[in-house]
């Protein structure tokens, strides 16, 4: 009987399932490569569906099957995360947010929440030539690294990185009343 209650933490799941997986089969399931595209971007799944199929598969099994393979046979990071811009499409945060999943020690998610955050690194996502998206990228990834010093993980360093700025970003709505310019009793709620 399957326990439902394990995709209810999506990143639970991917990160202690699906990356465990991965490191011993060198493959991924369609069920588990749209569970990252929804964790990263929900809105977004239609879309890379298409994007797949696009590359001349007839299902999103062997479009899938084929992408895992891409990625796997990839010699270095950077020609992993090139596969996945260059020959499949993809913009940087949702192909920084599979490799993440994939290679956790190696890669992080490229988040704008975190750029604006550091006050850097907005443009990486931008760039048209791919070393030097690679040069940016890895540079974030860098300064990743070397925030949040009592955090070891680098996953864990994306996550408290990204904690505090929704924590920021919130205090900031919450001290603005979100944008409101009228008095609370005029508002109908």
């Amino acid at each position: 009987m399957t326990d439902y209650t394990r995709y209810y933490d999506l990143e639970g799941y991917l990160f202690r399932e699906v990356s465990e997986r991965y490191k011993t089969s060198k493959q991924l399931s369609v069920f588990d490569f749209f569970c990252i595209v929804i964790w990263k971007a929900n809105r977004a799944k239609s879309k890379l569906a298409k994007r797949i199929l696009a590359q001349g598969h007839f299902d999103l099994e062997a479009a899938v099957t084929a992408l895992t393979a891409s990625i796997t046979s990839a010699e270095n990071n950077k020609e992993r995360l090139r596969v996945l811009i260059e020959k499949w499409g993809f913009r940087l945060p949702m192909a920084s947010a599979i490799l993440t999943v994939l290679f956790p020690e190696d890669f992080t998610v490229y988040d704008v929440r975190v750029c604006e955050l550091f006050g850097d690194f907005k443009d990486a996502q931008h760039k048209t030539r791919y070393d030097d998206l690679w040069g940016r990228y890895s540079s974030y990834v860098i300064r990743v690294r070397e925030s949040a010093p009592n955090v070891t993980k680098l996953r864990d360093k994306d996550r408290s990185l990204w904690g505090q700025s929704f924590f920021i970003q919130l205090n900031k709505d919450i001290k603005s009343k979100f944008g409101a310019t009228r008095d609370d009793s005029e508002l109908d709620a």
